[in-house]
């Protein structure tokens, strides 16, 4: 079947130099980017239910910047002022560097992983090993952090402060799509929770990484395009073949 319209399930690029761009140009496709889910707060009240002290901890540990975002927030929903003799441990340079949305950064109390794998950020955390950790999580996580903080000796507390929901759709919206393109598991769960009796027919599903592809045919669903591979290293490199393949007649 050609491909005339695609849904993206991820925020609009922010830059116009997006690959998508390109192949909506390059094929005269149309590119729609719609979000199946969204991140939000727990409410104070609900974190209040986890018994944890925010100040009883000298260090906190970023995955994210969604763990930023909501870690502050809450912070403030609470009214609890964060010392400034906190540190911060990220995962990334990058992470580390958005933490200046809510404080002035400072070498000496932000520490970033290079590689982007809390792997990789562990030596440095093993070096501030007399700090208290405390580590904001999303509802859905793994025990990754846990394990290796715990099989170090390192101080630690982990605790729910934002969670991944369904982005409904409205009645209004129109779902008159070619291709669909999905990036988590939580991404198939929302198509199924928005729309229970869908049919696939002619709808090509494509998603990137073995987790969401998973996710796919534990639903019943086709996969039509998997990435990353060596070929298609990204998911545009991927539907840029893709597209290239069903179009060509």
């Amino acid at each position: 079947m050609k491909i005339k319209k695609v849904l993206v399930s991820q925020p609009k690029p922010t830059s116009e130099k997006s690959p998508y761009y390109d192949i909506a140009d390059k094929y005269g496709v149309k590119i729609v980017f719609r979000p199946f889910i969204k991140v939000e707060s727990l409410s104070a009240k609900e974190f209040r239910q986890e018994k944890v002290s925010i100040l009883d901890y000298t260090a906190v540990i970023f995955t994210s910047r969604h763990a930023i975002d909501h870690f502050f927030n809450l912070c403030s929903e609470l009214r609890i002022t964060i010392p400034e003799t906190m540190k911060y441990f990220c995962n990334s340079e990058t992470i580390a560097l958005y933490i200046q949305k809510y404080i002035q950064y400072r070498k000496r109390k932000v520490f970033f992983g290079a590689t982007g794998k809390f792997a990789d950020l562990v030596p440095t955390i093993m070096k501030h090993n007399t700090e208290k950790y405390f580590v904001p999580m999303s509802d859905v996580h793994t025990d990754e952090i846990k394990d290796i903080l715990d099989s170090k000796g390192i101080e630690h507390t982990e605790a729910v402060m934002y969670r991944t929901v369904s982005n409904d759709f409205t009645p209004e919206e129109e779902f008159d799509y070619d291709m669909l393109l999905f990036f988590s598991p939580a991404g198939i769960n929302s198509l199924l929770k928005n729309f229970p009796n869908f049919e696939q027919k002619d709808i090509s599903i494509g998603c990137f990484g073995p987790a969401t592809a998973k996710a796919v045919k534990d639903a019943g669903l086709r996969l039509d395009l998997e990435a990353p591979t060596v070929e298609s290293p990204s998911m545009t490199a991927a539907l840029d073949k893709f597209i290239k393949e069903s179009n060509k007649n």
